[in-house]
């Protein structure tokens, strides 16, 4: 029973909302590889039509939202402000970091890119204002769980792919002059 100023007794059977303190390392590990391994991937030079790449990004979407969490029930609306200044954060900095990538066309007419130092920098910007979302969020008491950062990455990773992508395909196409068409068929 429960007296004037008492804190409610748990519900059986349950440990409570999920936090961040307990992390699952099924669900950061991946996250972290996947964003390792993209970030490594960017700095080679590479075809900008890749669709592995937004594969990869749905997988993450996908499991962080199946995997449920993202908003903190006791604090509804502030939670909801939150993941959507997540989401917002994701897009912007895919765009700022597609931006810092290098895009260009080969004689053949195949738009290649490479991310720069700009890139890696704006890596860490981004990673960063993730961590300061958190911490607000923790500072007024938003129970988190690593699920969003499993969107967080996959958001901001396809953002930057399809931005990419897009540069690419915006590029003008190589001008032929008639002696160099038989140099680039064959």
């Amino acid at each position: 029973m429960e007296t004037a100023g008492s804190t409610p007794a748990p519900i059986p059977g349950t440990t409570g909302a999920p936090t961040f303190e307990r992390m699952d390392a099924n669900i950061l590990v991946p996250a972290v590889a996947a964003a390792v391994f993209v970030i490594y991937r960017q700095t080679m030079t590479r075809p900008t039509e890749r669709r592995g790449i937004l594969y990869v990004a749905a997988a993450l979407v996908v499991s962080g939202v199946a995997g449920g969490g993202l908003v903190d029930s006791r604090h509804l609306a502030l939670s909801l402000l939150l993941v959507v200044a997540e989401l917002v954060s994701a897009v912007v900095f895919g765009v700022v970091r597609a931006l810092t990538v290098r895009v260009w066309r080969d004689q053949t007419g195949v738009a290649w890119s490479r991310g720069t130092a700009w890139t890696l920098a704006a890596w860490a910007a981004s990673l960063a204002a993730r961590v300061a979302l958190f911490a607000a969020g923790r500072v007024l008491g938003v129970a988190s769980t690593t699920n969003s950062i499993l969107v967080f990455v996959g958001v901001t990773i396809a953002v930057q792919a399809l931005a990419v992508a897009w540069r690419g395909r915006s590029l003008p196409a190589p001008s032929v002059r008639p002696g160099d068409a038989a140099a680039v068929a064959s």
